[in-house]
């Protein structure tokens, strides 16, 4: 790839004799895009790099379709985006070291910003550049196999639109293609009862319709929290979260509670464990996501539970039984972007020879050490911790700018003691950038009373005013 870069960048791509594959467009394998171009535009000579992405626009996750299922190619639809959904985590927690929210806005917003305003900042980031050109859009990758004794992985793909399949060759290949797609659903007795409706969060897309219905969600993490919320926000007229092991325990407002798991469903009438029972219109499984990479044969493929050090990737990344594939953004997350950021960075300088690769051995005994730590952890508080040392780790073996992970875990946990006070209201808080020092702006409606996600809204100084919620509930 020999284009050269463009705006004010100087360096150019030149191939090395190596390729790389890179699996997914999204938030990470951006940031392998970005590592690499970083690399370039200092003079280093880059290898050819080809990025796979299933979807016809960069984003990953942050693209919203309206499609569920199947989309119009056949595929099963990869994103879980649904409308109006805003972060539910204060974007100093996620800043990019090497590109700031104070660059991109040329002024302070809000901590908890919507989808398309984080869209428009992950993209921003690489507007000036030219890899866009590197990312084969709307192709999917069907198959990969590994030649041990020529050490080259073969990756075939099809282009959706034409159908046409090729197949290519690369010397490593980066998995950046995530592991919130594949839905868990569980089986209740008496499920197929239920007349109303019945969906995984993958597939919910807005709480708009939901009004004036009494809502189930099942599940006590981040999914049921966030469209539990959202479902409330637009005017149902219940919400009950049902939990399996522990409720979420939050001073949730009327109209909102907790109850154990479901023992049985009978028509529109759920049971649960502890006796009670509920009339309710509508399902949503916020269950979580299964490790699935179809592309890959089992002895390339990582199966773990989500958690935040999954066994046999090395610093999270190297896959320990061939080290010249790589994983990012494999364990569950507290860090994101900036995480995301370094381990590009140093998958990058792994493949350019920078960072030297330990024995199998030292490899094994760091993943052993590493799952003993995770092992032990027994607080949210302590999982924080603990990835903050990760990052921490891989932060010393690159170029990546340094920034104040302590201050990071300390913004993670007000935020968690913010959302312990009002669940309701933590996302009108508002914090000041690690890499600034910038304090967030208010936002000009607060979050309950805000139906427009959209960026020109947000970026309003005097936006047209929206209906209350008080006259929705009314309404309901």
């Amino acid at each position: 790839m020999g284009a050269g870069l463009q705006g004010e960048n100087k360096g150019t791509f030149v191939a090395n004799g190596k390729r790389v594959a890179i699996v997914g467009a999204g938030p990470s394998g951006m940031a392998q895009l970005r590592a690499f171009e970083t690399a370039a535009r200092a003079g280093a000579d880059i290898p050819e790099i080809v990025c796979f992405e299933k979807q016809a626009d960069w984003g990953g996750q942050w693209n919203f379709t309206w499609r569920t299922g199947l989309d119009e190619y056949g595929e099963p639809v990869h994103s879980s985006m649904y409308r109006n959904l805003w972060s539910n985590g204060p974007k100093e927690a996620l800043e990019f070291a090497d590109y700031t929210f104070d660059e991109h806005f040329g002024r302070a917003v809000s901590s908890y910003p919507p989808r398309p305003v984080l869209w428009d900042y992950i993209a921003g980031r690489l507007k000036k550049t030219n890899v866009r050109d590197f990312i084969r859009f709307q192709t999917v990758v069907r198959w990969t196999e590994y030649d041990a004794e020529r050490e080259i992985f073969t990756v075939s793909v099809e282009h959706l639109p034409t159908g046409e399949t090729t197949t290519e060759e690369f010397d490593h290949v980066v998995v950046a293609s995530g592991h919130f797609t594949f839905p868990n659903v569980p089986q209740f007795p008496g499920i197929e009862t239920f007349p109303g409706l019945i969906v995984h969060a993958h597939d919910f897309r807005g709480a708009e319709g939901l009004q004036g219905q009494d809502i189930l969600v099942v599940g006590s993490s981040y999914s049921a929290e966030d469209i539990g919320s959202q479902a409330f926000k637009m005017g149902a007229r219940s919400v009950t979260a049902s939990y399996r092991s522990a409720p979420m325990g939050y001073d949730w407002p009327d109209g909102f509670e907790e109850r154990p798991t479901i023992e049985r469903i009978d028509g529109n009438t759920v049971h649960f464990a502890d006796g009670t029972s509920k009339h309710i219109d509508a399902v949503i499984l916020c269950t979580g996501y299964l490790h699935k990479y179809s592309f890959l044969p089992d002895d390339l493929a990582l199966t773990s539970p989500n958690n935040v050090y999954p066994d046999g990737l090395y610093r999270g990344v190297v896959w320990q039984d061939n080290p010249r594939l790589a994983y990012l953004g494999a364990q569950d997350q507290w860090f994101t972007f900036n995480m995301f950021d370094a381990q590009a960075w140093y998958v990058r300088d792994l493949i350019l020879g920078r960072a030297e690769l330990p024995s199998e051995a030292e490899r094994s005994a760091s993943i052993a050490e590493w799952r003993k730590r995770f092992e032990e952890i027994s607080s949210d508080a302590e999982e924080i911790r603990f990835q903050a040392d990760y990052v921490r780790d891989l932060l010393r073996q690159t170029d990546y700018p340094e920034f104040d992970l302590d201050r990071v875990v300390e913004i993670f946990l007000a935020w968690k003691r913010d959302k312990k006070a009002d669940i309701m209201g933590y996302r009108d808080r508002v914090y000041r950038s690690v890499m600034t020092g910038t304090l967030a702006a208010r936002h000009h409606t607060p979050w309950l009373e805000e139906l427009d996600d959209s960026i020109e809204r947000y970026l309003a100084e005097v936006p047209a005013r929206t209906p209350q919620l008080a006259e929705r509930r009314a309404a309901a």
